[in-house]
């Protein structure tokens, strides 16, 4: 079921992308805003309190309708429940709209709108970094986004549903990387977190994405230049300030022998910390070009598809079984 299931939310978000401003984002921002406010009294046992309520209950939830409607309705009826959940919470059209219309700007020469849009998605202070720095930018940007919003879903996903719940892994982890997420930023009333809520999320997210970053890693290795890559996680990875960002960034980096790292933009918000932010000590390769963003396309999706093989390898041995 899991291979069937993936390649169909696929297929269905290529097709009808989900809007950002769906009644499904808006009632989960509601939500995780409505239960930090709620239940988030600054000491650490009510925020992991908070964060359970936000994350745990509603993939208990998930796991439990996934439960009563392959024992009930039967096989097709899960198969169609995972299939939904999948397509809300994976995708690469989530994201690649700004990709697409970056790189359209930059191959138009359009210097001006490229930093102007790369502003506007990541909310950061672009100011008048050269046509180089706003293509690095773009390609780190591109390839954590992509992680997130497929590789990393892909693999609880697969590892869940095999073991029988269903899609709660996919659940779970979207949800913690939004929790995190959400959290860190303001409001006009302050943050929407408190001090210890925000550090709970932030250590909640560094666990959940710690095998998934370096599985994403590997398979980047693997359909990359192998040995590069793996040079690049060994001895570049620490030059990035968060640590399973900078696993990816640097396996990314010597899978096709570009240069990525350096100074990081700062957000709007001025969260120097933030976690959406990569930057840091440069790695070795070549300049960051245009040309760079059809190799890093190629990457990702050759990756999506050797995954899909395992997938679909271990789908059918859990059938066999």
């Amino acid at each position: 079921m899991s291979f069937f299931a993936i390649l169909l939310a696929l297929v269905l978000e290529q097709a009808r992308p989900l809007k950002n401003n769906n009644l499904i984002f808006v009632t989960t921002e509601r939500w995780a805003s409505w239960v930090a406010r709620t239940f988030d009294a600054g000491t650490r046992q009510q925020a992991w309190i908070t964060w359970c309520i936000t994350v745990v209950a509603p993939a208990v939830l998930v796991m439990l309708a996934h439960w009563i409607l392959e024992f009930s309705l039967g096989w097709l009826f899960a198969a169609l429940w995972n299939v939904a959940l999948l397509y809300t919470t994976l995708g690469f059209r989530q994201f690649s709209h700004h990709f697409t219309g970056i790189r359209e700007a930059l191959e138009s020469a359009d210097e001006d709108k490229a930093r102007e849009l790369l502003a506007q998605w990541q909310q950061v202070h672009v100011g008048q970094i050269p046509r180089s720095e706003i293509v690095r930018h773009v390609i780190e940007y591109s390839v954590i986004a992509a992680h997130r919003h497929v590789f990393g879903v892909f693999f609880w996903y697969a590892a869940l549903s095999i073991i029988g719940l269903g899609p709660v892994g996919a659940v779970l982890y979207r949800l913690t990387e939004f929790a995190q997420r959400k959290w860190q930023q303001s409001t006009h009333e302050g943050p929407l977190g408190s001090d210890v809520l925000r550090s709970v999320a932030a250590r909640a997210w560094l666990a959940m994405d710690w095998l998934p970053s370096r599985m994403t890693a590997l398979g980047f290795a693997i359909v990359g230049s192998f040995e590069d890559a793996m040079d690049g996680w060994r001895n570049h990875a620490q030059n990035f300030p968060e640590d399973n960002d900078g696993v990816i960034l640097a396996a990314t980096a010597g899978a096709i022998n570009i240069r990525l790292g350096g100074a990081a933009l700062q957000p709007h918000n001025d969260q120097k910390d933030s976690p959406q932010t990569p930057g840091g000590t440069s790695t070795p390769g070549r300049a960051p070009d245009v040309a760079h963003f059809a190799q890093v396309v190629g990457l990702v999706w050759r990756t999506v598809i050797m995954w899909l093989v395992l997938i679909a390898l271990l789908t059918m041995a859990n059938l066999m079984g």
